[in-house]
């Protein structure tokens, strides 16, 4: 049997994601093993999830360091420690420099709440309803440069109902990110996701540009 792929997890907050990567990935016969969690914040409630599963921690507080550039370079000294194939953002509350992208480029993932490229950025249920959308949902990608730009690997949609609030929605969609996240590292631990040159490939098919839709 092939080793497992091994997995770094970036957090800042909740750890919700990183739950549900922790309850999918367990056992033996998993095709990934997350190896650590490192969080930019110290009191991040993630980080008790991840002792709690006996995974690593490590924290780097973003505080301590010049710039941006400064403490891309110190995290990803303590990534690559423990030899990652796969990089995953769940809830990581930085932009992350270029360099810092590049050196990772194809085995980084991320998963934003909204169906991108609609809603980019920061309050995203909020908007969604605001704009009047007639569906919502969440997105895992590919990392690039461009900021909740990169190719998208796997979007669950769900209808925005009449009494949905920005509360209510983000609910329901965190439900959603529990069941797309782990199956988009699963994809890729399997080694049947990844990023070609004209966007993201699963089971060596590229991709459409909404990547792969899942409807709830």
């Amino acid at each position: 049997m092939a080793e497992p792929c091994n997995v770094v997890v970036l957090i800042s907050g909740s750890g919700s994601n990183l739950q549900a990567l922790i309850d999918d990935l367990h056992g033996a016969g998993s095709p990934a093993r997350i190896r650590a969690v490192i969080s930019n914040r110290a009191d991040a409630a993630g980080l008790s999830r991840a002792r709690a599963a006996g995974i690593d921690t490590r924290v780097l507080d973003h505080t301590r360091y010049a710039g941006r550039e400064a403490f891309d370079a110190a995290l990803i000294a303590e990534i690559d420690a423990f030899e990652p194939q796969l990089v995953v953002l769940a809830g990581f509350m930085r932009i992350l420099s270029g360099g810092f992208v590049r050196h990772y480029q194809g085995r980084l993932l991320n998963i934003h709440p909204s169906l991108l490229p609609r809603h980019k950025g920061l309050d995203t249920h909020r908007r969604a309803l605001e704009a009047g959308d007639a569906e919502h949902g969440c997105s895992v990608h590919f990392v690039t440069e461009e900021l909740d730009g990169g190719p998208l690997v796997v979007q669950a949609v769900l209808p925005i109902e009449a009494d949905d609030t920005p509360e209510r929605l983000a609910t329901r969609v965190h439900h959603r990110e529990h069941l797309i996240y782990p199956l988009a590292v699963r994809w890729f631990a399997e080694g049947r996701l990844r990023l070609g040159a004209d966007g993201a490939m699963l089971d060596g098919a590229k991709l459409p540009a909404t990547g792969h839709l899942i409807r709830t």
